[in-house]
């Protein structure tokens, strides 16, 4: 081993040694922790703005103010969008149904 290696994994040592040894707060975890509904609402408000730039395209295209290109963009995102949120759903029902038919 060079003296770069080795001068290298003895800093990364160092690191890893602190940072193990470092508290970590109820505050740290919890920021750490993902938050599930949070996920959710996130992608169902990305779809939502996703949609609503499709429709305004749609509505631009038609009041001659926008090129069809970017209509057609917007108009396929949104499409690929509400498959994408339909399909979710249809899982969603899936697994919901498959509980229900779980024996107690």
């Amino acid at each position: 081993m060079s003296m770069d290696s080795i001068r290298a994994a003895q800093v990364y040592a160092q690191v890893a040694k602190a940072a193990s040894e470092a508290p970590r707060t109820d505050q740290a975890m919890e920021l750490a922790k993902p938050d599930f509904g949070q996920m959710v609402t996130n992608a169902v408000e990305g779809a939502q703005s996703t949609l609503k730039a499709g429709e305004a395209a749609a509505t631009s295209v038609a009041a001659g103010e926008a090129s069809l290109i970017d209509v057609v963009t917007a108009v396929s995102a949104a499409e690929v969008t509400l498959e994408t949120a339909i399909a979710v759903r249809n899982r969603v029902i899936e697994a919901y149904q498959d509980i229900l038919r779980m024996p107690i």
